[in-house]
């Protein structure tokens, strides 16, 4: 039998130079050149009080190296980040060696707070320095995640106040019961057990009222309106993704599409889209050029955002619902689209209609007639009628016809009160009402240059999320608080443009 030499894979002594462990090329070699050498980190030493006393710290650049590249490598947790720097070669080579506790870790993630945005803007403009902006076109996107927060412990003061109502009452009626129960001989685990539920019950209770006295205000929306509150983390929100409700933040992201550099990147606890474009425009106002464009999806369309854009001069296609409706490359859509799960899909059903629509009705528009389903002409009592705006065109049925008809359960809703059966047909927007901007921004994203240039929008920002959440295995923000939960979001933005250097030949 053949013999072969012993292979160790798993040696405990090896004579290595660390930093010859990061190559040239490669991602940790562009993050490490990167901080030793290019970036301003005084603004993390600033926080250090132990010049003369205490305890010698571990230096922010090693656990900004440890924790970036953690993330380029899909871990997240502290606990994981630790022992990855005590037996992963490259770990140890960006640490030194030095095998922080995951407490450091934590807290130094925790506490970065509003120093990762300086940290974001170096790196833009290294990026910007190598040719990789372009400012031609930035694509505006956002994804909900879920944060460290319970959604169950979401609500209004109201909801939280009958929910401390009705524990404070249960404990209550359990410690009656049990009084009545002491009589009586009972088993002692049985009223052991009986006694640490009421005390489970006082003390959520206890809590509840507690978080409504320490929060005396109702959460409000951008418009005023009451929101959820949450008693684990009170900046965060429920909202709605194609997997159910979550509780957590909606991380936004600002990329150019030269070569898919993000340029802006924030976290808010609001499930509204609409009201995170102009914040993200505002912050980019410092990358844009007079001909550059925004695009985003429909989420961010509203009036009020299409206004403030156009009076600013701030050229934008922002698609709204219709869109895909009225292009004829997607006229077959819904045959590709999946059958609802009968068993996963809350959502409400869509009506059949039960009675007779303006589409049942045979109009012509160039006669100027209409026949009902029932085969009988309508007659015309309006040529230019004006209703919400909209130009239409009425008719209506002949007492001779409509009241003997056989139809008329069919057609008309109250047979029994209404007589005859009118239909408008809508010929568009009347010329008095002036023209919207949402009618503009149609226009515009119709047009087949608008549709050229919408089209790169979902090349540009798709990827960038596929990177952070599939190849960086971001499914949940582990923070809580927005302070915190932007800072987390800025540095996988952060980890996204390093490696976009790293790819174009930084540091090599």
């Amino acid at each position: 039998m053949a013999r072969y030499k012993h292979i160790d894979t798993s040696p405990r002594f090896l004579a290595v130079d660390l930093e010859r462990q990061l190559v040239p090329g490669s991602f940790e070699h562009a993050l490490h050149w990167l901080i030793e050498h290019e970036l301003d980190l005084t603004a993390l030493d600033a926080r250090f009080r132990n010049d003369l006393t205490g305890a010698a710290a571990y230096p922010p650049a090693m656990l900004l190296k440890v924790v970036l590249f953690a993330y380029s490598q899909g871990i997240v947790s502290s606990r994981a980040i630790e022992r990855a720097c005590r037996e992963q070669v490259t770990f140890i080579a960006l640490s030194g060696d030095s095998n922080p506790h995951f407490t450091t870790i934590a807290a130094f993630v925790s506490e970065l707070g509003e120093a990762v945005a300086p940290l974001f803007a170096q790196v833009l403009y290294l990026c910007d320095r190598q040719g990789l902006i372009g400012r031609q076109m930035f694509a505006i996107d956002g994804v909900k995640l879920p944060s460290n927060a319970a959604k169950q412990k979401s609500g209004t003061r109201t909801e939280f106040e009958r929910q401390a109502a009705k524990l404070e009452a249960a404990a209550r009626a359990m410690l009656a019961r049990h009084r009545e129960n002491d009589a009586l001989p009972a088993e002692p685990d049985l009223a052991a057990k009986s006694a640490q539920r009421i005390g489970r019950l006082e003390r959520e209770a206890a809590r509840i009222r507690h978080w409504l006295k320490e929060n005396p205000e109702e959460r409000r929306g951008s418009k005023g309106s009451v929101r959820k509150s949450n008693r684990t983390d009170n900046e965060s929100a429920k909202m709605a993704t194609d997997k159910g409700v979550i509780q957590g933040y909606a991380g936004v992201a600002a990329v150019d599409a030269k070569h898919q550099i993000i340029v802006e990147a924030q976290a808010w606890g609001t499930g509204s889209e609409q009201a995170l474009l102009l914040p993200v425009v505002e912050a980019l106002a410092a990358q844009l050029r007079e001909d550059s464009l925004i695009t985003a999806d429909a989420g961010y369309h509203c009036e009020a955002n299409l206004k403030t854009l156009a009076e600013r001069g701030i050229a934008a296609l922002i698609a709204d619902n219709g869109m895909r409706a009225r292009d004829e490359r997607f006229k077959d859509r819904a045959r590709f689209k999946a059958l609802p799960d009968p068993l996963h899909d809350k959502a409400h059903q869509k009506k059949t209609a039960r009675h007779y629509r303006p589409d049942d009705f045979s109009y012509d528009p160039l006669a100027g007639t209409c026949v009902c389903p029932a085969g009988k002409a309508l007659y015309r009592n309006g040529a230019n009628c004006i209703h919400n705006g909209f130009v239409a065109v009425k008719f209506q049925g002949a007492l001779r016809d409509c009241v003997p008809c056989a139809q008329r359960s069919n057609c008309l809703r109250t047979p029994d009160k209404t007589k005859t059966r009118q239909v408008s047909f809508f010929q568009g927007k009347a010329r008095t009402t002036p023209e919207s901007y949402t009618d503009i921004m149609k226009r515009a994203i119709d047009s087949p240059r608008g549709r050229a240039l919408y089209g790169r929008r979902f090349a540009t920002v798709e990827p960038v999320f596929a990177n952070i959440r599939h190849n960086k295995g971001l499914n949940r923000f582990t923070l809580r608080g927005r302070k915190k939960v932007d800072a987390q979001w800025k540095l996988y933005c952060l980890v996204h443009n390093i490696e976009k250097l790293a790819h174009h030949g930084f540091a090599t």
